[in-house]
């Protein structure tokens, strides 16, 4: 169990680094907004609920609000939290440049602005930033990838390997892109991995609102139009875990998985049940374990201490520049899972539940 000492030891460090109070918390101490993208992810939908729970418990009354991925709609969600007097917003936005306006609004009201996992960007009135180490998310599925194509097709170079982005509008996308390229770019360019599509960078290979919908179409015609001429996909650089079940439906869809079509390794983040299960199944090689849990704790301790007029303390102040300023950040630490961890990291630690894997 020395993973789960160390990674004890990195969220105490983190929950330590804010000036939280440690009195009996009062009732009624305010109302907290939160604004999240959507409901079609599982991961968002944990994350609400995290959140608003652990605000509740600290004396807060909760405005909880799901835009569904709709852009206007948490525009207007979130005025409508500026104007019933809320004390602070944390809001994990569906695109980082639209909010700048009400931003303004939020500020001039001295209302505290926390951006919960995607960085609000183009904006001077986000006051601090919660989240992980985004480019050490890229830098673990890429490693994951190369781990598995040595494991699976060690001896079959150069590898067939496609590359799958996040959603153009969310910072995090690029963060996650840039790591896993300082990982395979090296690899691509001495011929141990082929791009048989040729395609590269996130303004070709982004996937717009993390749709699953869209990565199964294109891993469809990127099959279609580059491996009808029997060569074969040996791997699938993809970002999150809704992307990579879509992928795995395209490559299902043409025989991947029986006969001599060996599963591609396809990596993955945020340790869905489905795809956990995916990765039992032998679907799935990986996914990036981010304990949301600890990420909604340290974001309520956060805006308890500067809700109470406390100034917190160890906050990272170099890496997330939204284009106006350097946003004070917490960073939580990410964890590569598949089939040789996962029931110590997601099962054990009660992140899943055994019967939603099975």
């Amino acid at each position: 169990m020395k993973l789960f000492k160390t990674l004890a030891t990195v969220l105490a460090a983190g929950a330590v680094a804010l000036t939280a109070s440690t009195a009996v918390y009062a009732q009624d101490k305010g109302l907290i907004g939160i604004a999240m993208p959507t409901q079609s992810s599982l991961r968002w939908i944990s994350d609400g609920n995290e959140l608003k729970a652990a605000l509740e418990a600290k004396g807060y009354t909760v405005d909880l609000q799901y835009a569904e991925d709709d852009i206007p709609n948490q525009l207007s969600q979130v005025e409508n939290m500026v104007t019933k007097g809320a004390q602070a917003l944390v809001i994990a936005s569906i695109d980082g440049t639209t909010l700048s306006a009400v931003l303004q609004q939020a500020a001039d009201a001295g209302i505290k602005v926390i951006a919960y996992d995607r960085l609000i960007r183009e904006s001077g009135n986000v006051d601090y930033y919660t989240t992980f180490d985004n480019f050490q998310v890229g830098v673990l599925q890429a490693n994951s990838l190369v781990k598995g194509l040595e494991e699976r097709f060690g001896d079959q170079k150069p590898w067939n390997v496609e590359l799958f982005g996040g959603s153009p509008d969310d910072n995090n996308a690029f963060f996650f892109y840039d790591g896993a390229m300082s990982v395979l770019q090296p690899l691509i360019d001495s011929g141990d991995i082929v791009v048989k599509s040729g395609q590269q960078g996130m303004e070709t290979v982004g996937t717009l609102r993390w749709d699953g919908a869209v990565a199964q179409a294109r891993m469809d015609n990127i099959l279609s139009a580059n491996y009808s001429d029997g060569s074969v996909v040996h791997g699938v650089l993809a970002p999150y875990d809704g992307l990579s079940r879509g992928i795995i439906s395209s490559l299902r869809g043409v025989g991947y998985g029986s006969g001599d079509l060996q599963w591609p390794i396809i990596t993955g983040q945020d340790a869905e049940a489905p795809s956990v299960k995916a990765i039992v199944a032998g679907e799935q090689y990986s996914t990036v374990y981010k304990d949301t849990r600890e990420l909604a704790k340290v974001t309520a301790d956060l805006v308890d201490t500067v809700v109470s007029g406390g100034t917190p303390e160890g906050l990272d102040t170099t890496t997330y520049d939204n284009g106006v300023k350097v946003v004070p950040s917490i960073l939580l630490t990410p964890y590569e899972v598949d089939a040789t961890n996962y029931q110590e990291l997601v099962i054990d630690s009660g992140y899943i539940k055994p019967e939603d894997i099975q």
